[in-house]
């Protein structure tokens, strides 16, 4: 793998972190050429999901300094290869999770990228030239137009940013269990956050009835209120759990720390669907009893493909659905990831990369 090659000519200002403690700097760096298939896109917006604190401070022992983090972009197309004539010039699009596939096995085929064992992310990866890709925390990245969505007019590219990630990985489960079409199914979040809050918006627009799973009571007011949630759980409440037991379709399970799954499974009706989404760091304890007896399943999911991206967007738009996002400043980028490891935000940072300064000084 190599930084750049004699085809990154075009000179970027970006923000990375450039070892484990994860602060980030302004970087300095080199993109490709746009190419016959390339969009090069003038970043307007980069969500700043979780993953990037983990990469930036190496939690996942898998970072290669410097990175440039950032997979939820929105932005305006300032330029086009002869052979991606579905974009033009002034196009509102997005970047999100993936930035190559190998296009040719069967996941690629079927449009689900994301599940290509040749997959390559948006930053940390690596490209088909062997480059080092660099993210969305930039103000400017050039992308194959296969992993380029079109984004919806009527929606604001900040808050839109988000959908990108958090967006995506609550549609493509809520898809793929069958979740879209059978209104008046019962649906429980675990979890409202980032994740969390987008799941309730969606599952609402859906017609599902959703209960909103937490271990903070003081999140009621808000899952109800401004989220429209029908129901609050609070885990931790015996009482309440065993009130609930048997009474949900489906869990969409978006905790990424360690905790329990057998409360969560006996609150599932006989053939329900609990879905991981959450990354834990240490493997989940499933106990066999509330499978057995229940005839419950467990099933993870991982973002989505090019084409489910496009289609969760384009219902989002439908629906004027957009992630409830707090704006920083790129000089704002560490106090945002400070504030981010301790949860306090909500529900998303995104990050008005427009407005860096012209020293990029952090």
């Amino acid at each position: 793998m190599t930084e750049t090659t004699p085809n990154h000519t075009q000179t970027v200002k970006g923000w990375a972190a450039r070892d484990s403690s994860g602060k980030i700097t302004p970087f300095v760096f080199k993109r490709r050429r746009n190419g016959a298939e390339d969009v090069t896109i003038k970043i307007l917006y980069c969500g700043m999901c979780h993953t990037d604190l983990h990469n930036a401070r190496n939690d996942w022992g898998l970072t290669t300094y410097p990175v440039v983090p950032g997979h939820e972009i929105t932005g305006v197309v300032i330029n086009v290869g002869n052979n991606a004539t579905e974009f033009k010039l002034g196009d509102k699009v997005g970047v999100g999770c993936l930035a190559a596939s190998c296009l040719k096995c069967e996941m690629c085929q079927a449009n689900e990228e994301n599940y290509c064992d040749d997959i390559q992310l948006t930053y940390g990866g690596i490209y088909w030239d062997g480059s080092i890709t660099y993210g969305g925390y930039s103000t400017m990245i050039v992308s194959h137009k296969r992993f380029v969505v079109k984004m919806p007019e009527n929606l604001p590219l900040d808050a839109a940013a988000p959908l990108l990630c958090a967006g995506i990985t609550m549609f493509s489960p809520m898809k793929q269990n069958g979740m879209l079409d059978q209104p008046g199914k019962r649906l429980g979040i675990v979890g409202l956050g980032g994740l969390g809050h987008i799941g309730v918006k969606l599952g609402k627009a859906f017609g599902l009835h959703v209960t909103v799973i937490s271990t903070s009571s003081s999140k009621e007011d808000e899952a109800r209120r401004r989220l429209g949630a029908d129901d609050f759980i609070i885990s931790t409440n015996i009482d309440q759990m065993e009130a609930a037991r048997k009474s949900l379709d489906f869990i969409l399970d978006t905790v990424s720390a360690q905790h329990p799954l057998g409360p969560l499974l006996e609150l599932l009706k006989v053939g329900g669907t609990l879905v991981l989404v959450g990354v834990a760091e240490k493997p989940l304890p499933l106990p066999s009893f509330p499978l057995l007896f229940g005839r419950r399943k467990v099933v993870g999911s991982l973002i989505g493909g090019m084409k489910e991206t496009q289609e969760m967007m384009d219902l989002c738009g439908k629906h004027n659905i957009t992630c409830d996002i707090e704006t920083v400043k790129p000089e704002g980028i560490n106090e945002a990831m400070e504030r981010l490891a301790k949860n306090d935000v909500r529900y998303r940072f995104v990050i008005d990369i427009a407005s860096s300064s012209s020293n990029g000084v952090l």
